[in-house]
């Protein structure tokens, strides 16, 4: 989750976060506002990762997430993946390239497409352009794991950083097709409105990150947290529709007692429940 601060009347600045639109085309959730991100590559992984990233070391990392090793690769991923959709480079202070400067722009504009074909790879790309990653400054936030009955599941970890001073955001016109700044209140208001498709996870980020007013505040609040719970809902069937259960609701702790289905739902059926689903947890249609 990419965040900053929008000046509104009066002078008072207001929290917004960075949205993209998925291609319509995505097998899963296409057309979809999301944040930025993707799967852990490889090569996410290793020494060369841990050479590049300043400010937090993957014993450090792994243990924000409680994995034995390799941690840091999280955080290089979600840095990847935010310049490779967004065009954002999360870059620490002492790297080589000011993405200020007009001529860097367009040097990180090459960079990019040389990325997202294949030419180079990401932590290839910081080694020879001097580019070290800031992992300090973008904080775990939450993580959640999609419901047993998906065909296609993910085990999802949501970061929230600030957007560096001189960078702007913009999608790659391939696996993304539009860029969206966003207050999270409007954000969930133009999703009850059909104005806006949210999928349930992202509904609930939004939920929690517009408790703040200010990415200050957001950001201060995220580096305190010590511990990030696993989220892992499950929908349940009832003569209304469907519904989500979450960890501390009535119910839930007797389904995790019951097996998951031998035969998990279609693709088209999951997309069908995942966009009917509000923000309370409830089916949309009766």
């Amino acid at each position: 989750m990419l965040v900053r601060d929008a000046p509104r009347e009066k002078g008072i600045a207001a929290l917004e976060v960075c949205m993209l639109r998925r291609n319509a085309k995505s097998d899963f959730v296409g057309g979809a506002h999301v944040f930025p991100g993707g799967k852990v590559d490889p090569a996410d992984r290793g020494a060369q990762a841990e050479d590049t990233c300043v400010g937090r070391t993957d014993l450090q990392a792994s243990n924000l997430l409680g994995v034995p090793s390799g941690g840091l690769a999280y955080w290089v991923a979600a840095m990847r993946e935010c310049f490779e959709e967004a065009g954002v480079l999360l870059a620490s202070r002492d790297s080589h390239l000011d993405p200020r400067n007009s001529d860097t722009r367009t040097r990180l504009a090459v960079l990019r497409v040389e990325l997202n074909s294949g030419k180079r790879t990401f932590l290839d790309i910081c080694a020879q352009e001097g580019i070290r990653l800031a992992v300090d400054q973008v904080h775990y936030f939450s993580h959640w794991v999609t419901p047993e009955l998906a065909p296609k599941r993910f085990d999802t970890r949501f970061f929230v950083a600030a957007l560096p001073y001189g960078q702007e955001p913009i999608h790659d016109d391939h696996e993304t097709v539009a860029t969206t700044w966003v207050r999270p209140e409007e954000a969930l208001s133009r999703h009850e409105r059909g104005e806006l498709d949210l999928i349930y996870p992202t509904m609930k980020n939004l939920q929690a990150i517009s408790r703040f007013s200010t990415s200050g505040e957001l950001l201060a609040a995220a580096a305190a947290i010590a511990q990030v719970p696993t989220v892992l809902p499950r929908v349940v069937a009832d003569d209304r529709g469907f519904r989500i259960l979450l960890p501390g609701d009535a119910g839930y702790e007797e389904l995790m007692e019951v097996p998951a289905p031998d035969h998990p739902l279609a693709t088209d059926d999951v997309n069908a429940i995942v966009r009917s689903i509000g923000a309370d947890g409830r089916s949309q249609r009766e």
